[in-house]
Formats: structure tokens, C-alpha cells, sequence
């Protein structure tokens, strides 16, 4: 085992400089539904998204569906986002399981205020209002095949409104989860986002036809002017692999929950470390890093994203709270924006609370 383990990280440290040193790709904002790139769970998000090989509860859901099994407790997961621009984003999900397989269930809803319409001549407001959406609703099942090896699978529901224009789609999530036993390292692929391409059907001139072949030379509407509509063109959805490698640098254990079958073991100190490469369709590879450090019920984060195309730092806190019907996780993260903020207070902040009973 240790020989496999000594090739795999020769093998990286031979790869890494060569995929780093890549050319970035040329297609960055170029497919729709960018709002599925958006990470939830502030613990993830402190770890500068380097979760797929740690992630191990309920927001599985987002980042890998195997996390979601081996499970000894239901659980229910809440997140908030404020965005720059005031940009909000909600998630909420919710698991069962039976210890061996789990179903879950999640919503996700990105959204902001009204905004005024503005006339083309005057460059000023008309007194209407307009705003946009981007929502996603899906449900996981996730198994433990053996000691070591889980998986899971996903599909959701996704539509988008802007204006009086929406589309609505649907993409599949797939995930595995290996543990290799030592030192708790684990190895976690997923492909996310994985659906058809979208299609927009927007009447420009308002004569009820869409796609209209701008080069027929008739006036279909009768305004004066010759098929003002071309045909919209398909659009992607941002598909991502990631691939993941995450271990502990230490660890101590302690029995926290006897039940009737079996006593669940957490963890009463550890350090994680982890890495990992994600491949989405229209920008180049990123490589994240992140680390987090638990000392009894307080936990700390950091992270960074490189060939990120914001700052890439981000870091977090969180703190575990047990009760007689739940065990209570509050955490928090902060992503540097760079430019794109204004100040601290404008940057991105994410708040999430898990309930494990």
C-alpha cells in the first residue's frame, strides 16, 4: 500500500508543473447558468474549495455525492451568501440514511432586488422594474460499496428568469470516495454539471416567432423592417471535474455518540490538509488548497485558489454545538474578491449551520 501511495505522489509532483504551466482557456463567460459554479457551505469555501476528497456530510450534495455515505445521523444544512452587488445566494438540503445508503434532497436559489429599466434614448429609468434568478432543485443517493469505497449520483432540476426571459434544463452530478486507510488520506472525483445545452428563445421584434432566419427579406411583423430576430445560438452549462487528495496531518479520537447499535466516533482534534485540481469548461484549471485545523469544538480555515480568476484567498471559522436533539454546526468563511470589491464589508461572506440527528 505504501509503494501504490509513494508512486501516486511521485506521480503528481511529475504532473503538476506541466498542467500548471498549460495555456489558459479561451472561452471564460461563454456558457449559461453560471451560478452552478458558485460553491455553498462556508467550510468548503474556507478551505478555498479544495473539498471533494473531504467533504463528509450534507453538503455532499453540492460538491461530491459519495460524501454523503458512509452517514450515521440525518441531517439538514442552511447557507446564506451575500455577493458582491448585492447578490444573494440561498441553499438548503436535507438527508436520511439508513448508515449504509442516503437520499438527499436540496434547493439552491441566487437572487438580488429589483432593478430599474432603462430607455435606450434617455438613458434613464422608465419607472419599471426588473431582476433575475437562477434556482436549482436536485436529490442525491449516495452508498458505501466497502470499507473504503463509496459513490453517489444526482440529478437536478435548473431554471433561470431575466426579465421576461427563462429557460429551464436539468443536469446529472456523479461523485466517488476512496479512503485509503492511512492516515485517513482520501482520493474523491466528481463530475458536476453534466447535462444538455441550453437553449434561449427571445422575440426581439414581438411578433410571436423566435429563431427567425434573418437573411428571408420578409417584414413578418409589419413594422418596416426585415426579421429583426436571428437565430440564438445553444449554450452550454458549466460542466466541472474535480479531482481531489485530502489526509489528516493529526488526528485524536474520542466516543461522542453511543446509539443502540453501534457508538459514532468523532474526532476531538485533527488537522486536514488537502489539494485538489478542478477542470470547469470555460476557464482554465485551478488548483486549490486548503487546510482546516479542529481543537475540541472550534474549528479554523484557510485556503487559496491559484489561477483563480479573483484574489483566490479565503479562510473561515466554525464551532460545533451539541444538544440533546442535534448536534450543531455554525461556520463561517470570508473569499477575497480583489477588485471586484469594494471593501471588506462588500466582499463575499457566507454563513451555514448543519443539524446532525
Amino acid at each position: 500500500m505504501k509503494k501504490n501511495l509513494i508512486f501516486l505522489i511521485a506521480l503528481s509532483l511529475i504532473l503538476i508543473p506541466t498542467l500548471i504551466s498549460a495555456k489558459p482557456f479561451g472561452k471564460v463567460g461563454t456558457v449559461a447558468l453560471q451560478f452552478l459554479k458558485l460553491g455553498v457551505d462556508a467550510r468548503a469555501i474556507g478551505m478555498g474549495e479544495a473539498y471533494t476528497a473531504v467533504t463528509d456530510d450534507i453538503s455532499s450534495v453540492y460538491w461530491n455525492p459519495a460524501g454523503l455515505a458512509p452517514a450515521y445521523q440525518n441531517q439538514a444544512f442552511v447557507s446564506h451568501t451575500n455577493w458582491v452587488a448585492d447578490i444573494m445566494h440561498e441553499f438548503a438540503a436535507c438527508s436520511f440514511t439508513n448508515g449504509v445508503s442516503t437520499v438527499a434532497a436540496y434547493g439552491s436559489v441566487l437572487h438580488m432586488d429589483d432593478m430599474d429599466i432603462t430607455d435606450e434614448e434617455t438613458f434613464g429609468p422608465t419607472g419599471e422594474k426588473f431582476t433575475n434568478s437562477s434556482m436549482a432543485f436536485g436529490v442525491d443517493y449516495a452508498q458505501q460499496f466497502t470499507n473504503k469505497f463509496s459513490a453517489g449520483v444526482g440529478v437536478k432540476y435548473l431554471r433561470e428568469n431575466l426579465y421576461e426571459f427563462s429557460v429551464n434544463s436539468f443536469s446529472v452530478d456523479v461523485g466517488s470516495m476512496y479512503n485509503t486507510g492511512w492516515r485517513n488520506i482520501k482520493i474523491g472525483m466528481a463530475l458536476r454539471n453534466f447535462g444538455p445545452d441550453i437553449h434561449y428563445y427571445v422575440d426581439d421584434d414581438e411578433d410571436g416567432a423566435t429563431d427567425e432566419d434573418p437573411f428571408d427579406l420578409f417584414d413578418n411583423d409589419g413594422d418596416g423592417a426585415i426579421d429583426e430576430d436571428g437565430p440564438e445560438l445553444d449554450s452550454k452549462i458549466p460542466m466541472c471535474f474535480s479531482l481531489g487528495v485530502s489526509g489528516d496531518i493529526m488526528r485524536t479520537w474520542n466516543e461522542k455518540i453511543p446509539t443502540d447499535e453501534r457508538t459514532i466516533y468523532n474526532s476531538l482534534n485533527h488537522w486536514i490538509v488537502s489539494i485538489q485540481l478542478d477542470n470547469v469548461i470555460d476557464r482554465m484549471e485551478t488548483w486549490n488548497i486548503g487546510t482546516e485545523y479542529k481543537y475540541g469544538n472550534l474549528f479554523l480555515r484557510a485556503g487559496y485558489q491559484i489561477n483563480y480568476d479573483a484574489n483566490g484567498f479565503s479562510a473561515g471559522v466554525g464551532y460545533q454545538i451539541p444538544t440533546n436533539f442535534a448536534i450543531i454546526n455554525v461556520d463561517y468563511a470570508y473569499t477575497d474578491m480583489g477588485d471586484l470589491a469594494e471593501s471588506f464589508l462588500k466582499s463575499a461572506h457566507r454563513l451555514s449551520i448543519k443539524f446532525k440527528f
